[in-house]
């Protein structure tokens, strides 16, 4: 198959996509390598295409997956223990945690792909944290962060803010 061929089946593939597609589940697909996927994504990205890389896989917006879905930002403060009680509560109520901001004095905003869609997702998140050692993003601006929430609609948003305004996890500038 002749490369650019490929690279427009998977914008097809990426527009029809309910949920992110990995490289690997690509690479199959095509049967060709990984690395071979990942450069497809690089030059349909060069043609000014918004793709992200999660760790789910590639997303692309303006596909169904993206567009079927309500999306806001949530300003959070909160101790790096308290991060589980947090993801609990956005997913326990239907959202699905995009990714982390914080604001950098150096660098500006920096941000990390999560993806956290449900308790088990946040397990493993909150796992891979421990096991290597790393530290959250939000640690280098004393809890302070946003999150970019996806959910059904405004009012399953609305929710997630009540509950994690009741469990005091919502930044509030005093």
């Amino acid at each position: 198959m002749e490369p650019s061929v490929r690279r427009e089946q998977i914008m097809s593939i990426l527009k029809k996509a309910t949920a992110p597609v990995s490289a690997t589940a690509l690479a199959k697909s095509f049967q060709v390598s990984r690395q071979i996927i990942v450069g497809d994504i690089a030059l349909i990205r060069a043609t000014g295409i918004n793709i992200t890389a999660t760790p789910k896989g590639y997303v692309l917006h303006g596909g169904v997956f993206a567009e079927d879905r309500y999306t806001g930002k949530l300003a959070s403060g909160h101790t790096a223990e308290e991060t589980r009680k947090e993801l609990y509560a956005i997913v326990d109520n239907g959202g699905e945690v995009i990714d982390v901001i914080v604001e950098h004095p150096i660098y500006g905003e920096l941000s990390g792909q999560l993806n956290i869609a449900s308790r088990h997702d946040a397990d493993q998140f909150l796992e891979k944290i421990k096991h290597t050692q790393a530290n959250l993003l939000s640690e280098l601006t004393q809890g302070v962060h946003l999150h970019t929430v996806a959910c059904k609609d405004k009012q399953t948003f609305d929710r997630i803010f009540q509950s994690l305004s009741k469990l005091g996890l919502l930044y509030h500038d005093k």
